[in-house]
């Protein structure tokens, strides 16, 4: 009777954890909503407030059409072997950009991700350099002219500008291989009186498309200060304080998805205000704003700012950092182990290229780690049994002292160093297992590299397993909503935990047994909403547990055999004293 209590308790408490973690979940990472309909093309008063401390352009509050906004005329193409899109040259506005090597969905059919879009349309994101003289914004539309049409690697594009009373802006845009894009802001006075100019810039955007700000792995407000990347600042902060100042100087600011990123870094040397601001609508900016500057009569100032703008790529971003920019490989939240997780990304990689599937990769890669981990399990293994051979000698000891907590203590030293054994050698490894773990999993959770990868029915790793129980593994055509989407990943996960827990003989009381048994098939409902590459490599390294366990078992029968008689001497003083 008594366990039966203790099962029914063992499960109430699993489903309220299940269902606690499934409404936390909702709570804190809820999904995008569908865009409010358009309410006028009026700034709200958080909007002007923002534009007139920060210099921004108002405007765009309205829902606009994307492939409207995109087809006025007045653009600057972008044409480069990794991005396409456009300058927009009213408001010199970088609102334009798509990216060639990844498509928007597993369809091929269905284009290149877009990461920048006008503002005003439901997926905006943008970016602006512009100038404040004698600390007034220019016009609200203002109307540059372009030397060029299109700008490559190959060919630089000027945009200018007569701000009127004698000031002349130029900017000239230049674009790499990869993501960034460099403009150099040319100021230049020729009235006969000093003017004031401010360089500014900023990035926008809209909340509702961004990607889920995750425990282990950061998606949101961004920025490295004073050579330390600040992961702390969400939405949700900001929009609270309407206004973010982070300490230190700035070496880069924008907002990240989980992978892509779009940051202002700032001229080499200098050190302007960093700021977050709230728009209001989920709209927010990360702005930048240098020292005002005193143009004589007849001069001209030069800055330069520089706009990445695109995937978060490894190696494309450690080669920024080295070519100068401060922490910028630090833009993918890898944590604290990272010192583990670039080689794995990296043998992950050159795995794939090899082997040409990346759920194939992850299975290879995993087994790779398990056989450098298993010396590790070994040895564990021979510390238990070298302390189940001395446990009758312990059990004496802790009889004879049992009054006298320091002698036994004394004598327990004294019996480890005559039989050579090391209580905490069966803890150890698995303490070191443990970082090199949690850094395989997290770099298949960052790995731009597994978006969109297909493996046997999946046609994405990166997201959910399609097929899962409740549509027939993909036979009916829905989706089942939130935890009851179990997939077939999901299940084996389930199963082989089950597997892994019921073939390890540890002596447990039964509420702890109960417990083992119900926990794999909880973790079952929790990871299932997880990327499948994810549960593709717990699932491998299930397997490979039950085979290593299986084998060490039988090298070390007495370890098993002693804990056998153990578990069923517990069972029955359990069973005797439940009646």
């Amino acid at each position: 009777m008594e366990n039966s209590r203790n099962f029914v308790l063992v499960l109430t408490l699993s489903l309220a954890i299940l269902i606690g973690f499934q409404w936390v979940s909702d709570y804190l990472y809820p999904q995008p909503e569908e865009a409010p309909a358009a309410t006028g093309n009026v700034d709200t008063p958080a909007e002007q407030a923002a534009a007139a401390n920060a210099g921004t352009v108002s405007g765009a509050a309205a829902r606009v059409d994307l492939d409207s906004a995109l087809a006025s005329e007045g653009r600057v193409r972008i044409d480069s072997p990794k991005v396409a899109g456009s300058i927009n040259l009213a408001d010199a506005m970088i609102d334009d950009i798509v990216l060639k090597d990844y498509a928007a969905s597993p369809d091929k059919d269905s284009g290149p991700v877009r990461i920048f879009a006008p503002r005003g349309t439901e997926v905006e994101q943008y970016a602006q350099l512009s100038v404040l003289v004698n600390g007034a914004k220019l016009p609200d539309v203002t109307q540059w002219e372009a030397d060029g049409d299109v700008l490559t690697p190959e060919n630089p594009v000027t945009l200018s500008y007569d701000a009127g009373n004698g000031v002349l802006l130029e900017q000239t845009y230049s674009i790499d291989e990869n993501y960034m894009i460099t403009v150099a802001q040319a100021i230049s006075n020729t009235s006969d009186v000093p003017v004031v100019a401010q360089p500014y810039g900023i990035v926008g955007r809209t909340s509702t498309t961004a990607s889920d700000d995750f425990f282990i792995a950061h998606s949101g407000p961004i920025g490295s200060f004073d050579e330390a990347v600040e992961y702390g600042y969400d939405y949700d902060n900001v929009e609270e304080d309407r206004k973010v100042s982070p300490s230190g100087a700035v070496d880069w600011i924008g907002f990240t998805d989980i992978y892509w990123l779009a940051a202002l870094v700032p001229a080499s040397g200098s050190a302007p205000d960093a700021t977050f601001h709230s728009l209001g609508g989920d709209r927010y900016s990360a702005e930048m704003r240098y020292d005002p500057v005193t143009i004589p009569a007849g001069r001209k100032i030069t800055t330069t700012t520089q706009l990445f703008a695109g995937a978060k790529e490894s190696e494309i971003l450690d080669a920024y950092q080295d070519a100068g920019i401060p922490q910028f490989g630090l833009a993918i939240d890898w944590g604290w182990f990272r010192w583990f997780e670039k080689p794995f990304l990296w043998l992950l990689t050159n795995i794939f290229e090899l082997v040409g599937n990346f759920g194939v990769a992850i299975i290879i890669l995993t087994i790779i780690v398990r056989g450098l981990m298993f010396p590790v399990a070994q040895k564990q293994f021979a510390s238990m049994a070298a302390m189940k051979a001395i446990q009758p000698e312990m059990k004496k000891l802790q009889e004879k002292y049992k009054d006298d907590r320091l002698k036994q203590q004394q004598e327990m030293q004294a019996l480890f160093k005559r039989e050579k054994v090391n209580p905490l050698a069966g803890c150890l490894p698995l303490i070191l297992q443990i970082p090199i773990f949690f850094a395989l999993y997290k770099v298949l959770y960052l790995a731009i590299e597994m978006r969109h990868q297909d493996f046997l029915y999946i046609k994405d790793l990166s997201a959910p397993d399609p097929a899962t129980v409740l549509n027939l593994f993909g036979l009916l055509p829905f989706d089942p909503p939130g935890f009851l989407a179990i997939g077939i990943l999901a299940v084996l996960l389930g199963f082989t935990m089950w597997l892994t827990f019921k073939l390890n003989p540890s002596a447990m009381d039964p509420v702890q047994q109960q417990i083992f048994n119900i926990m794999p098939w909880v973790l079952m409902f929790i990871m299932a909403p997880f990327a499948a590459g994810l549960l593709l490599y717990w699932v491998t390294s299930n397997v490979l547990t039950l085979a290593q366990q299986k084998y060490l078992y039988s090298k070390h029968p007495a370890l098993k055999a002693a804990a056998e008689k153990e578990k069923a001497e517990k069972a029955a003083a359990a069973a005797k004293a439940g009646n």
